[in-house]
C-alpha cells in the first residue's frame, strides 16, 4: 500500500512585538491625531543616576513612527522630569496632556509604564474619563489599551491601582525604616550650634570654647530675664555674636560669626538637644494645613508628651532636663493667650496676666484709656459667653499700690542677702562678658598671626600672590586694632570688678527697698519682674455694689495672703457706710454747721467720697445735702421771695426737670430758654418758667438724641414754642 509523502512544514519564527499585536486599535482617525510621548522620573537624582532610563522613555518615539505616526506628529512631552507622581500638584507637563486630550488633539498616550503617568488612581481614572471621551488610546510597554473598551478599562484601572499600592508600599517601608533607626536614636539630623557631628557619627560640643560660652550665657540670662526679646536685647547692646557651623558647600564645617536674631534664639530655647535629649517628632505634617503645590508646609509643632521618640542622656549637655521643661513653660506662658499670663509688657499696669476672676475663675484683661494712659483691670466672661453681666471691673492704680505695699514687706527681711547676691550676679556677668571679649581678641590675633604666617611664607619673587597675601594680612591687622579699641572702650564703661563705691550702692538700694521701688530708674517692667518673682497669682473679688475688694495673694512657694482694700466708686450709694455717712452728715447739718464745715467733721472722722479724690468737698456735701432734703426750704424761700412769680434759679429748674446742669447753661447761652443774669456778683443765672413754659422745657429734654439739631435751633428757633 503506497503511502502519501509526508510533508514537514517547516515554520519560519517572527518576531512580532506587542504593539504590532495590538495595532488592529489604531484608526486612521487616530494617526491623524498627535502621538504624545509623556516623560517623567520621580527626583531629580533618578533624572541623573538613572540615565538609561531617561533614555529607554525619549526611544518611545520610535515606538510611535513604528505605529504609523509622522515624525512631526509626535509631541513629546517632559516637562515633568525630576517631579513624583503621587499628584498632580506641580505636573506642569500632566496638565499640558490633559488639556491636550481635552481639545482632542491627541490619537495616542505613550508610557513606558502606567506609574509614570500617575500614582493616583484619582489622576489614572480622571485620565481615563477624558480619553475615553475622546477616544485616544493609551499604550506602553505591553500593548495599546483603548479606554472605551471594558475589558481595557478594566486593566487599566487595575494597573493604576498596583502602581498607588507599590509607592504606598515603598513609602510605608521607608518610613518604618526611618522610625525604627530613630528609636534607637541613630537617625542623624543637622546638629545645631554649640554642637558638631564627628567622621564617626557621633555627637560632641563644639570644641571652640567662645562657641560654648556663647550657648551657655544664652540660656542663663534666659533663666534671667525670662524672655527672648530681652535676651536678644542683652547680646545685641553687648555685642556679642553667634558661632554657627557652615553646613554645605566648599565651605563645610568652618566657623562664621553672625549677629543673633530672635528665630535663632527661639530655636535654641526650644531644641531638647541642649539638655542631652535625642528627640524625633518634634514638628509634624497636618494635612489640613499644606498649601498646595507646596508639599514641606503644613508643618506643626506638637508638645514634648506627643513626640515619638525622646531619649534622654543621649548628648553632652548644657543644661539639665528640668531647666529645659521650666524654660519651655516660660516660653508658653510668654504667648499672648487668655490661659497664659504672658510675657512682661510696656504698660502701666504692674498686675497684667497676675489677676484671676474669683467669679469665672479666668484670668483678668488690662484696658488703658482716658489721660495719661489710665488702667482698667476688668473680666467680661460671663458677658461674652452667658449673656449677663460683666463680672467685674476695678481701677487699677489702686490695685497695683495695694499688692505692691505686701511684696515691699515680703522682701524687707532678705534686703541684705539681695544686695550680695547683686552684687555677685553684676561681678559675674561682666566678667563673663569680658571672657567673651578676650576670646574675639585672641581670635582676631591668630587670624592676624596666620595672615603673616602664609605672607612669609610666599615666594618674594612671586609678588601677584605676595601682594594678595600682603593686603589679606593688613586688612587682619586692621580688625585686630580696631577690636582692641572697641574693648577698651567697653572695659573703661563698665570695668569687671565693681568699686567700693558701687557696692555701698547696691546695698544701700537693697536696705531701702521702697526707695529703690520708688526711683526714677526702676521701670515698670523692672517692677513687673520683681513682682512676678514672688507672687503666682491674685485672686480678686469685688462687689458691684460695694467699694470693699477682697484680695487673695498667692505667693511662690505655697503661701497665701488675704486682705482687703477699698476701689473707687462711681457714686455714693454704692459705699458700704452710705447710711452711716448720712446719719452723720444730718447730724452735723443739724448742729448748724456749713457745708465746709460738715466736709472738714467728716475727712476727719475717717470718711471717704467714692471716686478717687481722698477727701470730701464743700460742693459734695452741699450736693448730699441736698439730696437729703436738707436745702429746700431755703430755696424754696429764696425763689418765691427773691425772685418773683414764675423765675427759678438754674439749679433749681435743672433739678424739677429734671435734667444736667450744663445742659440747662448751654441752652441759657444759645438762648433756648428765656433767662437774665444777676447784675451783681455772684451773677447767677434767672430763668422765666411758668406752669407750660416748665412742661415744654421737659419734653424737650425727653425726646430722642439727634432730635435737637444745630440748624433747628438756631435757624428757627420760634418751632421751639410750638
Amino acid at each position: 500500500m503506497n503511502r502519501a509523502p509526508s510533508i514537514t512544514a517547516t515554520r519560519t519564527p517572527i518576531n512580532i512585538t506587542p504593539w504590532e499585536l495590538r495595532s488592529g486599535k489604531i484608526r486612521p482617525w487616530h494617526q491623524e491625531r498627535l502621538a504624545a510621548v509623556y516623560i517623567r522620573q520621580s527626583t531629580p537624582q533618578q533624572v541623573l543616576d538613572h540615565q538609561e532610563s531617561t533614555r529607554l522613555q525619549y526611544g518611545l518615539k520610535n515606538r510611535a513612527l513604528e505605529l504609523g505616526w509622522s515624525e512631526e506628529r509626535v509631541l513629546i512631552i517632559d516637562d515633568d522630569l525630576g517631579k513624583s507622581g503621587a499628584s498632580v500638584e506641580g505636573r506642569e507637563g500632566f496638565h499640558r496632556l490633559v488639556s491636550e486630550v481635552s481639545l482632542d488633539h491627541v490619537g495616542i498616550i505613550l508610557g513606558m509604564e502606567m506609574s509614570r503617568l500617575a500614582r493616583s488612581c484619582k489622576d489614572w481614572h480622571q485620565l481615563l474619563e477624558i480619553c475615553a471621551l475622546f477616544d485616544t488610546l493609551i499604550g506602553d510597554a505591553d500593548g495599546i489599551y483603548d479606554p472605551a473598551q471594558y475589558n481595557d478599562r478594566l486593566l487599566l484601572g487595575l494597573k493604576g491601582t498596583m502602581s498607588e499600592a507599590e509607592l504606598h508600599i515603598l513609602k510605608q517601608r521607608m518610613d518604618q525604616g526611618r522610625l525604627n533607626k530613630a528609636r534607637r536614636g541613630e537617625l542623624s539630623f543637622p546638629v545645631p550650634t554649640g554642637y558638631l557631628r564627628r567622621p564617626s557619627g557621633e555627637v560632641a560640643l563644639d570644641p571652640d570654647e567662645q562657641v560654648q560660652g556663647v550657648v551657655r550665657l544664652i540660656l542663663r540670662k534666659f533663666e534671667e530675664l525670662g524672655t527672648v526679646n530681652g535676651v536678644l536685647r542683652y547680646l545685641v547692646k553687648n555685642r556679642v555674636q553667634l558661632g554657627i557651623r557652615v553646613r554645605e558647600g566648599p565651605g563645610k564645617g568652618e566657623l562664621e560669626w553672625h549677629r543673633p536674631n530672635r528665630v535663632t534664639l527661639q530655636n535654641l530655647l526650644k531644641n531638647p538637644i541642649y539638655a542631652g535629649a535625642y528627640a524625633y517628632g518634634r514638628r509634624q505634617v497636618d494635612p489640613r494645613r499644606k498649601k498646595p503645590g507646596r508639599p514641606s508646609t503644613g508643618r506643626v509643632v506638637i508638645e514634648p508628651e506627643g513626640w515619638t521618640v525622646l531619649l534622654q542622656d543621649r548628648f553632652p549637655a548644657y543644661i539639665c532636663w528640668e531647666q529645659y521643661e521650666r524654660n519651655m513653660a516660660r516660653l508658653k506662658a510668654n504667648r499672648a493667650k487668655a490661659e497664659e499670663m504672658g510675657a512682661v509688657g510696656r504698660g502701666p499696669s504692674l498686675l497684667a496676666g497676675l489677676l484671676v476672676c474669683a467669679k469665672c475663675g479666668n484670668r483678668m484683661t488690662v484696658r488703658y484709656n482716658g489721660e495719661g494712659n489710665r488702667h482698667t483691670y476688668l473680666c467680661n466672661r460671663l458677658l461674652t459667653d452667658y449673656g449677663t453681666e460683666s463680672c467685674q471691673t476695678m481701677a487699677g492704680p489702686r490695685l497695683d499700690q495695694f499688692v505692691s505695699r505686701w511684696v515691699l514687706e515680703a522682701l524687707g527681711p532678705v534686703a541684705l542677702e539681695l544686695s550680695l547676691e547683686a552684687a555677685s550676679n553684676v561681678e559675674r556677668e561682666r566678667e563673663e562678658i569680658s571672657r567673651l571679649w578676650h576670646q574675639r581678641l585672641e581670635r582676631a590675633a591668630y587670624e592676624a598671626e596666620r595672615a603673616g604666617r602664609q605672607y612669609r611664607l610666599v615666594e618674594p619673587e612671586n609678588r601677584l600672590v605676595a601682594r594678595q597675601l600682603e593686603r589679606e594680612w593688613e586688612e587682619k591687622l586692621a580688625a585686630q586694632k580696631k577690636l582692641e579699641e572697641e574693648y577698651h572702650r567697653f572695659e573703661r564703661n563698665q570695668p569687671r570688678i565693681l568699686t567700693a563705691e558701687e557696692r555701698e550702692a547696691i546695698r544701700q538700694l537693697a536696705s531701702d527697698i521702697p526707695a529703690l521701688w520708688e526711683a526714677p530708674t526702676t521701670t515698670n517692667a523692672d517692677r513687673k519682674e520683681i513682682i512676678r518673682q514672688v507672687v503666682q497669682r491674685i485672686v480678686v473679688d469685688s462687689d458691684r455694689e460695694c467699694e470693699r475688694v477682697r484680695v487673695v495673694i498667692e505667693w511662690m512657694g505655697g503661701m497665701r495672703t488675704e486682705g482687703e482694700m477699698v476701689r473707687p466708686v462711681k457714686t455714693l450709694r454704692q459705699l458700704s457706710y452710705y447710711q452711716q455717712l448720712c446719719d452723720r452728715a444730718c447730724a452735723l447739718a443739724g448742729e448748724g454747721l456749713r457745708a465746709k464745715e460738715v466736709a472738714q467733721r467728716l475727712n476727719a472722722e475717717g470718711y471717704r467720697p467714692p471716686k478717687r479724690r481722698d477727701r470730701f468737698g464743700e460742693h459734695g456735701v452741699r450736693e448730699l445735702l441736698r439730696r437729703l432734703g436738707l436745702g429746700q426750704e431755703r430755696s424754696r424761700s429764696r425763689r418765691c421771695d427773691q425772685l418773683g412769680e414764675h423765675n427759678w434759679w438754674l439749679p433749681s429748674l435743672a433739678r424739677e426737670i429734671p435734667m444736667p446742669e450744663v445742659t440747662l447753661y448751654n441752652w441759657i447761652r444759645r438762648g433756648w430758654v428765656k433767662a437774665r443774669q444777676e447784675e451783681h456778683p455772684p451773677k447767677r443765672w434767672i430763668i422765666w418758667a411758668d406752669g407750660p413754659e416748665v412742661e415744654r422745657i421737659r419734653r424737650l429734654h425727653q425726646r430722642p438724641a439727634g432730635y435737637h439739631t444745630r440748624r433747628l435751633w438756631i435757624d428757627e428757633p420760634s418751632r421751639l414754642y410750638d
